[in-house]
Order: structure tokens, then sequence, then C-alpha cells
């Protein structure tokens, strides 16, 4: 592997993140922690049940004594409790127990909901992430969060469920069509501008390398990712306090999400709250007008939208305060004090969001 990365809680290894080019250590890895001769199911949407499933199955081979594949349609909408009662069904009639292990192969839908699936099944049994999307490899296989959502509530229902293993194989990134990748580096992004200045001065000195998924410097880049949320979980496994940084550009980005019904991906949900974001740090004071621009820009490189058309700002509104980071009437929502430095500000106004709105929805002339 290129890299190990070990995250700790109470200054105890908990789990290792491995990064490389392909699946050639992941059997070793799983029979080193004593997976061999168990069951093992394979997690996944139809898509990558498609692309990568049976190139698992042969890395894998005799390690298990059964090993299935347990396949969802792809997409949002089948993150819901629909789904997660027909994959634990799936556990239930291969005779699964607390001593075997969920194999969640695929984005950060299928990791989120295969890890929920793993925190309730029998109380709680193993999850081994496998993330196949950019943006899975660098947030949401990583840090224990799971969930599904309920109605128009964007992962209401969840657990804390930390894996046993994340492995990385970052030639999953060739299969990627270029909006699934570039989706990706929203969340890459995302670290930089709350909480690493130098590496987002790092990622733009590397686009062309970026857009070509140079394999180093995609696998440098995951890395540096892994460890910026490694520390933020160290500190904060629950999300009681620093963790929720990681929430910059969500809480709009949610509501988008939402409101245009899953037409748009995760990450181009999470640039364009990310732009309305910044914004009104710019307008509470926080960033100069230039600094507003320059921010906002930097997402046009990676194909990523900072204007939307067709949506209904007051019911974008009102999705913010569904989201679950609303906290009574107001909502804590993640503001930059500069490029590697966030803060969370639980006194905006709906006014304030609403102008965060205004300004990434489009118009002719969107001027400040």
């Amino acid at each position: 592997m290129s890299y190990k990365i070990t995250v700790n809680m109470n200054k105890k290894p908990i789990y290792d993140i491995l990064i490389g080019s392909d699946l050639s250590g992941l059997k070793q890895a799983l029979a080193d922690l004593g997976y061999e001769g168990r069951r093992a199911a394979i997690v996944t949407d139809s898509n990558v049940e498609a692309l990568h499933a049976e190139s698992l199955k042969e890395t894998l081979g005799d390690l298990f004594s059964e090993l299935f594949v347990t396949s969802f349609p792809a997409g949002e909408e089948s993150k819901n409790m629909d789904t997660v009662l027909a994959v634990t069904r799936s556990f239930l009639e291969h005779r699964m127990d607390r001593h075997d292990v969920v194999l969640a192969l695929g984005g950060g839908v299928t990791g989120d909901l295969a890890g929920f699936c793993a925190a309730i099944y029998m109380r709680g049994i193993d999850v081994v992430q496998i993330p196949t999307t950019l943006l899975a490899m660098v947030d949401s296989s990583v840090g224990g969060k799971t969930g599904v959502d309920l109605d128009e509530y964007k992962n209401m229902l969840g657990a804390f469920k930390m894996p046993r293993l994340v492995y990385i194989n970052c030639s999953f990134l060739n299969s990627l069509d270029g909006r699934q990748f570039y989706a990706g580096m929203a969340e890459v992004m995302k670290y930089g501008l709350i909480m690493d200045a130098s590496f987002y001065e790092w990622i733009i000195s590397h686009l062309y390398e970026i857009h070509e998924r140079d394999a180093a410097v995609m696998e440098e880049l995951i890395e540096h990712c892994c460890i910026c949320k490694q520390r933020i979980v160290e500190r904060d496994p629950t999300e009681q306090g620093d963790r929720a940084l990681l929430n910059f550009g969500h809480t709009i980005g949610h509501a988008i999400e939402k409101h245009k019904n899953f037409s748009l991906l995760h990450g181009e949900c999470v640039a364009l709250g990310s732009v309305a974001a910044a914004f009104i740090s710019y307008k509470k004071g926080k960033l100069s007008k230039d600094e507003y621009y320059e921010i906002r820009d930097m997402f046009v490189p990676f194909n990523l939208p900072i204007s939307i058309e067709d949506i209904d700002a007051e019911e974008v509104l009102r999705l913010c305060h569904s989201d679950k980071k609303a906290s009574g009437s107001g909502i804590r929502f993640v503001l930059l004090k500069r490029v590697g430095k966030a803060c969370i500000d639980a006194t905006l106004t709906d006014e304030d969001i609403m102008e965060g709105i205004k300004e990434i929805e489009y118009c002719e002339d969107n001027e400040l």
C-alpha cells in the first residue's frame, strides 16, 4: 500500500485507512482482522455491482466461508428504511451473525446505508468500507457516520459506526465519469477552505494532474484529505464540537439537493452551498470581497456549479430548517474567517441565509 493512516480514539488505534492503486492487499488485511472462515456480505448499488462486485469476489477468493452480494437500485432515492430492511433481511437469510462482516462497496450512499445496516443488525456487526468514488474516498467512508434519509430529512436516521478498515483502491477512480469525479472535488476543496490553506494552494498548483487523474497525485490528494478528517474525528468522534466544521457548504447544499429531487450530485450541491456560505461570510465581514470571489471562482475549474436555475428560494430556506444541524429555531452554520479557517455561527437570521441562497440563484447579472 502507498499510504497507511491509523485512526485513534482515546489514544488507542481503532482502524486503519489503507490507500493504494489496486485490491492486492485487501485479502491479507481482512485476514489480519480475523475474518478468515467467516461470512461476508458485499453491499453495493446496481451500478457498482456491474462494475466491481465480481472482481472483488475474485480477489477475496476463499477467505470467507460464504461471500454474497446484496445490491439495491443506484441513487439517493434508495437511501431509506425500505432498502435497510431489504439489506438486513438478506443478512438474516444468509444466517449472518455477530462474528461476520459487511463490505460496503460503493460511493457515499452505499457507505452510509451499509454502515447503518451493520450498526443495527444484531445490535452491531463489523463493517469494512471500500469506497469507489472520490467523494467517498476523501470524506464519507472515513469517520463512522452512517445513516439514511427520512422523508425530506437527509441522514435523519443514523448511527456512529466506526469501520474496522477503510480500504481505498484509487484505480476505481478510472471507472468514474467526469461528473462523478468532479463532484468529489467539492469535498476536497472543503478541507482546504476550513482547515488547511497550504493544501488549498496545493490543489490549485496541481490542477492539470487532477484533471488527468494522475495516479501519484490522486493518492497524495486522498491521503491528505483522510489525514484532515482523521484529525477532526479523533478530537470529536460524535460531532459535539469541531467535527461540525466538516458541514461547511452542507446546510444549503442539502436543501438544494432535496429541493431538486436529487437531480444534482451531492458534491455539486456542496459546491453551491459552499459558495453561498462564503458569500454570507463576506456579508458578515469575515471575508473580503476579493476573497469571496477567489473562493467562488475556484469551483469553476472543477466543472462544479456556482449558480443554479429554477429554484424556489423560500423553499430552500425552509428545507435548511429541516436539516438535522438546525437547533430549535436556529441553524448552526459554518462560515469562513479566511481560507484555512472556519467557525460555527448560530446567530444567522433567515435574512442572512436568504442572502446566500439568492447569491447562487442564477440571473443574467448577479453582482455583489
